[in-house]
């Protein structure tokens, strides 16, 4: 059990990519600090982990992660509950509308930057300054395909995963002296309520057509599934993972590969 004992913060946790890599932490021993502003699906994330390792524990904060107040809020109650900070899977995200840039409004563009971009950096600012004092700690930032190529029609999510990929290896070139690896994932099109969502705002009733025509292009034409990306984020955050640093790994059946 590669993470037994260590305890890891997730936000974005009650849904899709979070609770899946909640569950393979806690099947690796590891405890959790669970957070989402779905107090709702943090108890169904809740749940899924106890009935998978149903010793885990786990705490719940529901909460905003754009709020400053709220993360560190959320930071303060896992190293109150723990003592330490040992990962943090830092995940939360929306998609937002998807639209030609021309016709994005400010405010849409905005919220997702805020929820994306700046509720990455707000996450790593506080777990980083707790980390760099202990002296050891693994961070992995949701990234995506759309932080490491164009994406049409989503400028405002291709813009915050392009500056998450920033933030990720211009830290790791920081922290790394510290004993802290900061990594990110790209996951391509992973079956979660979030790329379902999508697939819905592009074909409404349609969608499941929909999904079937757009993992064409991916070289396993399928989707991802959460549990894949969940496997992979408990390797990051693992011993075994201690010397990836400043790296961006796509999870996304080779799709990218192929732009």
């Amino acid at each position: 059990m590669t993470l037994q004992d260590k305890s890891v913060i997730i936000t974005g946790a009650g849904s899709g990519l979070g609770a899946a890599a909640a569950v393979s932490i806690a099947r690796q021993g590891g405890k959790l600090t669970l957070v989402d502003m779905n107090a709702d699906g943090l108890k169904a994330t809740e749940s899924a982990v106890k009935e998978a390792a149903p010793q885990a524990e786990v705490l719940l904060v529901t909460a905003d992660v754009t709020d400053e107040k709220q993360v560190q809020d959320y930071v303060d109650q896992h190293v109150k509950a723990y003592g330490a900070i040992d990962g943090f899977f830092n995940n939360a995200g929306i998609e937002g509308k998807q639209n030609l840039t021309e016709d994005f409004t400010n405010a849409e563009f905005q919220k997702v930057i805020a929820v994306n971009l700046t509720g990455v950096f707000l996450g790593m600012e506080k777990v980083l300054k707790v980390m760099g004092e202990q002296g050891h700690g693994a961070i992995v930032n949701t990234a995506s395909v759309g932080g490491i190529r164009g994406v049409g029609n989503q400028s405002g999510y291709a813009a915050a995963k392009h500056g998450v990929v920033g933030l990720t290896r211009n830290s790791a070139i920081e922290y790394g002296q510290k004993g802290v690896v900061i990594n990110a994932i790209a996951p391509g099109a992973i079956m979660t309520p979030m790329v379902e969502g999508s697939l819905r705002q592009m074909g409404g009733d349609n969608w499941e057509e929909v999904g079937k025509e757009f993992v064409q292009p991916n070289p396993m034409k399928r989707f991802g599934k959460p549990e894949e990306v969940g496997a992979l984020v408990a390797f990051l955050l693992s011993n075994e993972a201690g010397f990836i640093n400043g790296t961006v790994i796509p999870i996304d059946g080779g799709q990218h590969i192929k732009y």
